[in-house]
């Protein structure tokens, strides 16, 4: 009953410049969804609620891997409107995503004991980027939901990175993001303004 979101937000995604420029020109005329199998919140576009500086930050680690995606990191603004959002701060919806993985739980085990993939990191320190089984059990749940209504977008918080200070509940990467399955949430784009005053 709650899950429509009404209003617009702002939201950041870090990019290579050309791209940025591409939409922001019209010459790329959408952004490309992602559809690894270890993205946060399943398939769809990535942004960072009112988060210009991770977004950047984002780029920046990507510009850095080896076979980098992205050779000058920039960002894009964007101005949304989310919908019909699986929002992961409402109840309702954890209990939609709980019952989404025990269905697929079962389907699994029916599956002469097909194990499900796990959420894991390569470093094997704290976080767990990628996200195999969280992309798996939303993508499933918008299968499930695609019988009645399909989420426009998915919306979560993300405690990442390391403690801002010792025995700090807060991390230095945190942050909201959201998933944007319906590309008609995004109303525009922009280039995020610089601060003009200290």
């Amino acid at each position: 009953m709650y899950a429509r979101r009404s209003g617009l937000i702002i939201g950041f995604h870090g990019c290579d410049l050309k791209v940025r420029d591409g939409i922001v020109n019209g010459s790329i005329p959408l952004l490309k969804a992602k559809n690894n199998p270890w993205d946060w919140l399943g398939h769809g576009v990535y942004f960072w609620e009112n988060n210009p500086v991770r977004a950047l930050d984002f780029a920046i680690e990507q510009s850095k891997r080896r076979h980098p995606s992205i050779i000058n990191p920039a960002v894009l603004g964007a101005v949304m409107d989310l919908g019909y959002c699986l929002d992961l701060m409402d109840m309702e919806n954890i209990i939609l995503v709980k019952e989404s993985f025990k269905a697929l739980e079962e389907s699994f085990k029916l599956a002469d004991n097909k194990k499900l993939p796990e959420n894991t990191n390569p470093s094997k320190a704290g976080d767990l980027l990628f996200r195999t089984l969280d992309c798996l059990v939303i993508n499933s749940l918008h299968v499930e939901q695609d019988k009645v209504r399909p989420f426009d977008s998915v919306k979560g918080v993300f405690t990442e990175g390391e403690p801002i200070y010792h025995k700090a509940g807060f991390k230095e990467k945190s942050h909201i993001q959201i998933c944007i399955r319906n590309p008609d949430c995004i109303k525009g784009y922009f280039i995020p303004r610089q601060k003009t005053r200290p």
